[in-house]
């Protein structure tokens, strides 16, 4: 069955000791010559702490399968995966999702299994609540003239990318312990970048 709608692909690669930050120069440099291809949502790159590992998340989103598959046969993206190799161990692990399971995936993490919807629906309403609310209410007096129609779809226009790139991504982290507990099944997804 074909994703329809935005795609988000996690990405793992596992740097070789040393040599992070020449893999960090490129992949910063990579980042900026791809952000204008055709499709591209957004990438955001999660670095370990010190000490603790050596996997690095790369999170893109793509706005639909196809942007996705023009992006895997790109010449940028078929140079650095090669390059890459020079800094890297083994294969890159990837994960694709889509829809709300992509809120609720931790940056460099291995693949997990998402966590149950009612956990999913609770954190969302946690997201968007107080956010809806301290919108409208720092918005609603500007806009009360305008119609209905034109208040939503402006309230949505900020608060779509405010929980996909700024609160959500916070909160998972904040609840990764109860999103994601310990005794959960994590099944190892291999696969090039």
């Amino acid at each position: 069955m074909e994703i329809q709608g935005p795609v988000t692909v996690n990405i793992t690669r596992i740097v070789k000791p040393g040599c992070e930050e020449p893999f960090e120069k490129e992949l910063h440099e990579y980042i900026q010559r791809t952000l204008n291809l055709p499709g591209q949502l957004g990438v955001h790159v999660m670095k370990p702490a010190a000490g603790t590992s050596r996997d690095y998340g790369i999170v893109r989103k793509f706005a639909s399968r196809a942007a996705l598959d023009e992006y895997r046969k790109s010449r940028e993206y078929l140079e650095w995966s090669e390059g890459a190799r020079i800094y890297t161990e083994g294969d890159a692990r990837l994960e694709e999702l889509s829809g709300l399971e992509s809120w609720f995936t931790l940056p460099g993490a291995k693949t997990m299994v998402p966590p149950p919807k009612y956990k999913m629906a609770t954190l969302t309403l946690l997201g968007v609540y107080p956010s809806i609310t301290l919108l409208s209410r720092l918005l609603g007096p500007p806009i009360k003239g305008w119609p209905g129609w034109t208040q939503g779809l402006l309230l949505n226009l900020i608060l779509v990318p405010l929980l996909t790139w700024v609160i959500m991504p916070r909160l998972s982290r904040l609840f990764a312990g109860w999103l994601f507990p310990k005794e959960q099944a994590v099944r190892p997804n291999r696969a090039s970048p």
